[in-house]
């Protein structure tokens, strides 16, 4: 015997609306997760893109304060630069800074690698410096590496929330192709969705604005065509960015990249047709399920 159910105006057996119910259940669940690694692919973007206008303010006024530094040290971006520059905020204050202060100091926030022999160096550049004397200065300098840390934390935070999603819920094959980072294929991941919306991969080339457009006037048609720029503005960002490492790591690629090149292309039009390739690579590991296998 059979139990009729009526569904959205529709008769159904119960092991049909079962298998309905099932399946959409299904769908919304990965509809979930790709929505949410979406909002947090994003988030992490605008908070690395925050960061990087401080780090830059941070250079500008270790320019303003103590001009030297820069050229004894890898980067300014560092735990021990920045341990030195919030207690030590300018050339005047490093130099008058006591010497075993200092080179504890540096000792810890750099785990052994600095030591009393880069102190000395550090308070001699200080004293014969041309920085400026700039106490409202030293606080915004203090003040901007304190919001870099702060940020640095939220990174971490965001980072791990992908990092679940991606391992537990997407699984994606994506990275197994060299040179794709593990937050340029969560967001290309995200920014795509449900492969299934694209009828092939030139449709999701097009969903990122990279295809070219063309201007025509008359019988003219302008040669040197450009990216549309529609579309998704984060997967274009993160393809065109994992591209450049993929040709960078992976030989077919870069063989790929060196021959548009040798046809006289642009880098970034160069650029554009790797990512073509890439994006059509991509597609079909997503949709076959396989890892990537380098050709010889």
């Amino acid at each position: 015997m059979y139990y009729l159910f009526e569904h959205d105006g529709v008769i159904c057996t119960r092991a049909d609306l079962i298998e309905y119910l099932w399946d959409n259940r299904l769908y919304s669940d990965t509809s979930y997760h790709n929505e949410e690694l979406k909002s947090l692919t994003r988030y992490r973007f605008d908070k690395v893109k925050e960061r990087a206008k401080l780090k830059s303010s941070v250079s500008r006024l270790v320019c303003i304060l103590f001009p030297e530094l820069e050229r004894l040290v890898p980067t300014l971006h560092m735990a021990s630069v920045y341990a030195l520059l919030c207690e030590f905020p300018s050339a005047d204050a490093v130099a008058n800074a006591h010497l075993t202060r200092l080179s504890n100091l540096l000792f810890d926030s750099s785990k052994g690698r600095y030591g009393k022999d880069t102190a000395v160096m550090f308070r001699d550049a200080a004293r014969s410096s041309i920085g400026s004397h700039m106490p409202a200065k030293s606080l915004e300098l203090k003040h901007t590496i304190k919001l870099i840390r702060e940020l640095a934390i939220k990174i971490d935070e965001i980072e791990a929330a992908i990092k679940r999603i991606m391992d537990k819920e997407i699984q994606s094959p994506i990275f197994t192709i060299p040179g794709i980072s593990y937050w340029m294929g969560a967001m290309i991941i995200a920014e795509i969705g449900d492969f299934s919306r694209f009828d092939s991969a030139d449709k999701i080339f097009a969903y990122a604005g990279m295809s070219p457009s063309t201007y025509q006037s008359g019988q003219l048609d302008n040669c040197y065509s450009h990216m549309e720029k529609r579309g998704s503005r984060y997967l274009r960002y993160a393809l065109y960015n994992a591209t450049k490492y993929v040709c960078h790591w992976d030989k077919s690629f870069g063989a790929y990249l060196e021959k548009k090149r040798s046809e006289g292309k642009h880098y970034n039009v160069a650029i554009s047709h790797a990512a073509k390739k890439l994006v059509r690579l991509i597609f079909a590991m997503e949709k076959s399920g396989k890892a990537y296998l380098p050709t010889a």
